[in-house]
């Protein structure tokens, strides 16, 4: 079970990663095409949403790889379940089913996470 732990936390890790940096670093008006929900915010709340996903991505791998505060570990997973459940409130207010599902298959997997770790297999 750890060894799938530490799978599931690498791949949220590299998909929060790169869509924190994507939204932190690049202009509201050139997400539009990709991501249609930009519209409805600021570009401050854009790139907050960024980074706050860049450093759960962080605190997925790093605290648990190096011994340090193992804890931050689970509290990132717990984190990206919050702001899953965030996403999926904004999609279904914009009626995107096929968005929904993906934020819930995040979400499963950020909690499964989560409880992993603050759990059985915790650190």
């Amino acid at each position: 079970m750890n060894v799938f732990l530490w799978t599931v936390q690498a791949v949220l890790a590299a998909m929060f990663a790169l869509a924190g940096v994507m939204k932190s670093a690049q202009p509201k008006e050139e997400l539009i095409g990709r991501l249609p929900w930009v519209a409805d915010f600021s570009q401050a709340t854009v790139r907050f949403v960024g980074v706050v996903e860049f450093a759960a991505a962080l605190g997925l791998i790093l605290p648990a790889a190096t011994g340090i505060a193992p804890v931050l570990t689970p509290l990132a997973a717990t984190g990206l379940v919050v702001v899953m459940v965030l996403a999926a409130i904004t999609h279904a207010r914009r009626k995107e089913p096929g968005a929904i599902a993906f934020n819930a298959v995040l979400l499963v997997l950020a909690a499964l996470v989560a409880w992993g770790r603050f759990g059985p297999y915790s650190f």
